[in-house]
């Protein structure tokens, strides 16, 4: 802040709840802020940015940027900025300086509950259905009782939850993109905005590599959750592979404009690494060129 300040005109707000940075973001926009600059994780970030693009994105909207202060930090690093919030803050004051702006897609995503109810949400970099989500739900009501968000305790977290509470008989999804046949029996839905998926502490951790800010939405969404495939599947998203998919294994869609998800049976939903409960349908457009960022 003392960085920020000592070249800038800024005004610092502490966020005190759930839901407070989204607040910050429409009044942001609201206020015609120039530049939105977030100091924390991957969810403060999101917040901010569906504040801000509430009404839609337009040239009212503030340049936003982020300075890592959570555990994994995917859209900081996605943008290229180190995890040290002082070295990274160091490259966004010369991004500053040098109007280092880059204009990125993000997805969209509408999504409905099993009640029916109805709900909207950016994301900045990726969006997940079943296991995925079931993990970062585990791990969400692991922080609520204290236990720190390490990579240690992600993986392990994660072997416990396919091992010994996912449904590995029963897949829930279907995919459905225009123009071609539906695709069902899928376990989970990865939804890429940007490469990688996330990281595992120095690791990237990277199922659909070609994802990219530039271009529309990536899928990776296994058909069995076998215990050899499963390990073929780890192998792949820890090396960057670009191997195909297969109809019968493992769906793998590149550079998709919408995809659309039906589901069986109530299934988890996360959006840029956070929960967001349940539902029974979702759909996801990529939006080209929907904000501005400092890079």
């Amino acid at each position: 802040m003392h960085a920020l300040a000592a070249e800038h005109d800024i005004e610092v707000i502490e966020t005190n709840h759930r839901g407070h940075a989204e607040e910050i973001g429409r009044r942001a926009r609201h206020e015609r802020a120039d530049i939105v600059v977030a100091l924390g994780g991957d969810g403060t970030v999101n917040e901010l940015a569906n504040g801000m693009l509430e009404g839609g994105p337009g040239p009212d909207v503030p340049v936003l940027t982020a300075v890592p202060a959570g555990s994994a930090n995917v859209f900081a690093r996605a943008i290229g900025f180190p995890p040290d919030p002082v070295e990274a803050t160091g490259m966004v004051l010369e991004g500053m300086r040098e109007k280092h702006i880059r204009t990125i897609g993000l997805g969209n995503l509408e999504a409905t509950r099993a009640d029916g109810s109805a709900f909207s949400r950016w994301f900045l970099f990726n969006a997940g259905l079943g296991v995925d989500a079931e993990v970062i739900h585990a791990m969400e009501r692991l922080r609520e009782k204290g236990t720190p968000a390490t990579a240690t305790r992600y993986a392990r977290t994660a072997l416990e939850q396919v091992l010994l509470h996912t449904d590995r008989r029963s897949p829930a999804l279907t995919v459905v993109r225009p123009g071609v046949p539906p695709i069902d029996h899928v376990f989970l839905a990865i939804v890429q905005n940007t490469a990688p998926w996330t990281f595992l502490g120095s690791l990237p951790i990277n199922p659909s590599p070609r994802a990219s800010f530039d271009t529309g939405l990536d899928l990776w969404a296994p058909r069995t959750l076998s215990i050899l495939p499963t390990l073929r599947y780890f192998r792949r998203m820890v090396t960057g592979s670009k191997a195909g998919s297969t109809r019968r294994g493992l769906l793998a869609v590149h550079d998709a404009a919408e995809l659309n998800f039906e589901a069986s049976r109530p299934v988890a939903l996360q959006v840029d690494g956070e929960g967001l409960g349940d539902v029974v349908a979702a759909s996801m457009r990529s939006m080209p060129r929907a904000l501005r960022v400092i890079v």
